[in-house]
């Protein structure tokens, strides 16, 4: 009886340690998102893996209510893109190894 419960507890500690943690809830530095999309503050992540924390971390800190996230070719993109202004929606280009390779407004 002590076996089983034993092992129970050890499958249950190693569920709990295997599961993902969730994306903390991430809050502009001024406290109010504006809804009005720039870039400028974001261009930085260009080359970072698209992971869930990132693109709502530059979500934020463009100021958007929503983002979309669109599969490119994975063409290296041939200048730095200028900073976007406009829209509620930061768009973000990711390549084929899931990387971002270009974020703009609109």
């Amino acid at each position: 009886m002590y076996r089983l419960l034993s092992i129970a507890g050890c499958v249950l500690l190693t569920a709990t340690a295997c599961s993902s943690t969730p994306v903390a809830d991430i809050q502009p530095i001024d406290g109010v998102i504006s809804g009005q999309c720039h870039t400028d503050r974001v261009l930085g992540a260009t080359g970072l893996a698209a992971a869930p924390g990132t693109v709502e971390r530059a979500r934020v800190d463009s100021d958007s209510l929503q983002v979309r996230i669109i599969r490119g070719d994975g063409a290296p993109v041939a200048a730095p893109v200028a900073p976007t202004t406009g829209g509620e929606q930061l768009t973000i280009e990711v390549g084929r190894t899931n990387n971002i390779t270009a974020l703009h407004c609109g």
